[in-house]
């Protein structure tokens, strides 16, 4: 049999496989938009229904997950791969116990993820420190947990060292507590300047009043001072000011009016004893 003859035979054979082909691909890419879309607009109707974002993107992903494996069976079949498929399903002892154990870690941070999404011990948008790495939930995926560091940093975390490891969250309650500490003179008038720190403190924007009103107490009788603790709550859920920026003004705030009312808040005073009765002596470096 010469080349022509080859040809002439054996086209009809791959008209009918590229065809299959085409319409295999085509089914394919089908259902993979299909499931990008019916994703979004799950997505979009699970959050008005439920007010969490976190579930339900969560949700949303697995039921596009499914929807492309719908649609790779289809495919499998339309190339008449059901034969195949029949016997993959009835090695699954076998196949599921070497599968597992190859993908224990892609299976434990899925399931993880599930525990996580319906656990919910957080939100988008809550702060969170997850083994020592401090950042805002961004999203909950299938495998792993988005959330982005105080510096621009996306960071990527396995949802099973999620579940392994104490989580964190600094805002799931809207109420975050912050503290610093003012060294005031001996001898000043301490009732006077206590009261000056409680009023100042109250009177910072973003510092929040009634319940969860500022505390101010001595806590330590330093060397050269006496310590003040200073306590204030912010509302986490209030994003028109950091909290960083409200405990800036209030030490700031603190300070001024320490420093207005003529309270002294005195540096470490060291104490040199000479018991040899010898001149000290002193040199002065000066920078050029």
């Amino acid at each position: 049999m010469n080349e022509l003859e080859f040809l002439s035979t054996d086209w009809p054979t791959v008209k009918h496989w590229l065809i299959i082909g085409g319409i295999a691909l085509a089914t394919f890419l089908f259902f993979l938009f299909l499931a990008r879309k019916s994703r979004t607009l799950l997505s979009k109707r699970l959050v008005k229904r439920m007010d969490d974002d976190l579930l339900a993107n969560f949700l949303a992903g697995i039921f596009g997950s499914i929807v492309i494996l719908i649609g790779l069976l289809i495919v499998f079949r339309i190339i008449g791969l059901t034969g195949v498929i029949s016997g993959m399903l009835a090695g699954a002892g076998i196949s599921a116990f070497i599968i597992g154990f190859a993908l224990k870690d892609i299976g434990e941070n899925f399931l993880a993820g599930i525990i996580l999404a319906f656990k919910r011990p957080f939100r988008v948008g809550d702060i969170v420190d997850i083994n020592g790495m401090r950042g805002q939930v961004l999203t909950l995926n299938l495998r792993d947990t988005q959330i982005k560091t105080g510096d621009g940093k996306d960071v990527f975390i396995p949802n099973g060292i999620i579940l392994k490891n104490p989580l964190i969250n600094f805002t799931i309650d809207g109420f975050l507590r912050y503290d610093f500490i003012v060294g005031l003179d001996y001898g000043s008038d301490y009732d006077v300047a206590l009261a000056l720190i409680k009023k100042t403190i109250s009177e910072v924007p973003g510092v929040l009043g009634s319940k969860k009103s500022p505390e101010v107490w001595v806590t330590d009788l330093a060397e050269s001072t006496l310590n003040i603790q200073v306590t204030f709550w912010v509302d986490t859920f209030e994003r028109s000011i950091s909290d960083a920026v409200v405990k800036s003004s209030a030490i700031l705030m603190v300070l001024t009016a320490l420093e207005k009312a003529d309270f002294n808040m005195p540096a470490r005073i060291v104490e040199l004893k000479n018991y040899q009765g010898t001149e000290l002596k002193t040199s002065v470096i000066e920078s050029l």
